[in-house]
C-alpha cells in the first residue's frame, strides 16, 4: 500500500466517523438533573446547542449530554466531546478543549500533553476541519459551550 492509499483510507475512515456521529450523535438527550447548562450558538451557519453537565461529588464530570441542531461536523464534535469529557475534572476538560481547538485550527496539537493522548486520539477524526476554515467554528462550538457551562455562563458563541 502506498502512502497516498494509506492517507486516503484514513481520511475515508475519519469521514465515516464524522458522518456516523453526525447522523446518530451519542448523548443526544436532555439531562433533567444537570448541575450546569449552557447554550451555544454559531451565528455564521446556524448551529445551536444546549449542553448539560452532571458532576460527581468530588468534582468530576459524571455525565454530559446535549441537544440542538447543526451540520454534521458540529453534531459529531458535540457527540465526541460528550463521550470524551466524562470522568474528567473541569481542568482536564478545559485542557482537552484547548488541545482540540489547536487540532481543529492547525491539524496538529502542539499543546497535547501525554495525559491527553488517549482522549485526543478519539477526537482525531475532526482534525481535517483545519483544511476548511469555515468549519472550524462548527467543530469548536461544543467546546466553547463546555467552557461556558464549566464557568457557570448560560451562553456561548463560536464568534
Amino acid at each position: 500500500m502506498s502512502g497516498n492509499d494509506f492517507f486516503g483510507d484514513l481520511r475515508d475512515l475519519y469521514q465515516e466517523v464524522i458522518l456516523d456521529h453526525g447522523r446518530k450523535p451519542r448523548n443526544f438527550r436532555r439531562l433533567e438533573d444537570a448541575d450546569s447548562t449552557s447554550r451555544g450558538d454559531n451565528p455564521m451557519c446556524g448551529d445551536r446547542m444546549e449542553l448539560f453537565l452532571k458532576m460527581t461529588p468530588d468534582g468530576h464530570i459524571a455525565d454530559a449530554a446535549f441537544q440542538g441542531r447543526g451540520c454534521a461536523v458540529s453534531m459529531a464534535s458535540a457527540s465526541l466531546m460528550t463521550e470524551t469529557v466524562k470522568g474528567k475534572t473541569p481542568q482536564e476538560a478545559q485542557a482537552l478543549g484547548t488541545a482540540f481547538r489547536d487540532l481543529a485550527m492547525t491539524g496538529q496539537c502542539p499543546t497535547c500533553a501525554a495525559s491527553l493522548e488517549d482522549a485526543m486520539e478519539r477526537l482525531t477524526p475532526l482534525s481535517g476541519v483545519h483544511e476548511f476554515p469555515s468549519r472550524v467554528k462548527c467543530a469548536t462550538l461544543a467546546w466553547h459551550t463546555l467552557n461556558a457551562a464549566l464557568a457557570g455562563a448560560k451562553e456561548a458563541s463560536s464568534e
